[in-house]
């Protein structure tokens, strides 16, 4: 009998997954924005690497840089700085892995989960197999809208109405039909 995985939480830009005995799967190594950009800068593959460099989300961490990010942490009763805070961090960047630039901020294993298990072309070429190695990839527009709303949501202390499609509008990235 398989075990049937599913995602529980994405925080602090650690990925859980458990089975439904509730036992963690074990976790993937991160290998960063550069590691992604290796295959995802180019047209053959959508420009994916040039659309996430001019969304905010590769300034999300800066973000976190300014007094006024420091100011509203404050208010929030956090006493250290917004960019060292975990509460901060959970949304704005990837932490606690050495190839996952914390400047980098929200970054493609953000979203679609480490990726050394699943970067090599060979799996990559194979959906199923990039997902069976940690891969998050979604079915359809409500599974994303879903993944976004783990940090676009009235948590944020700057919550401002989350319009999706005009969101996804801004940063969607697929790779071109072949």
């Amino acid at each position: 009998m398989g075990r049937t995985f599913s995602l529980l939480a994405l925080t602090a830009g650690v990925l859980f997954a458990a089975n439904a005995a509730g036992a963690q799967a074990p976790a993937h190594a991160y290998v960063g924005a550069k590691g992604c950009a290796m295959c995802h800068k180019t047209e053959k593959q959508g420009s994916q690497l040039a659309i996430w460099e001019k969304s905010q989300h590769s300034k999300a961490y800066a973000t976190l840089t300014t007094q006024a990010a420091n100011d509203i942490a404050k208010a929030k009763g956090i006493t250290t700085p917004a960019a060292e805070a975990p509460a901060c961090l959970k949304c704005h960047a990837i932490v606690g892995d050495a190839k996952a630039d914390v400047k980098d901020g929200v970054q493609c294993e953000s979203c679609h989960g480490a990726g050394a298990d699943y970067k090599a072309m060979g799996v990559m070429k194979v959906k199923a197999d990039a997902i069976a190695k940690g891969m998050m990839a979604f079915p359809d527009k409500a599974a994303i809208e879903a993944m976004c709303k783990n940090c676009h949501n009235e948590q944020s202390p700057t919550a401002k109405p989350f319009n999706f499609e005009e969101k996804w509008a801004k940063i969607e990235h697929k790779k071109p039909a072949a």
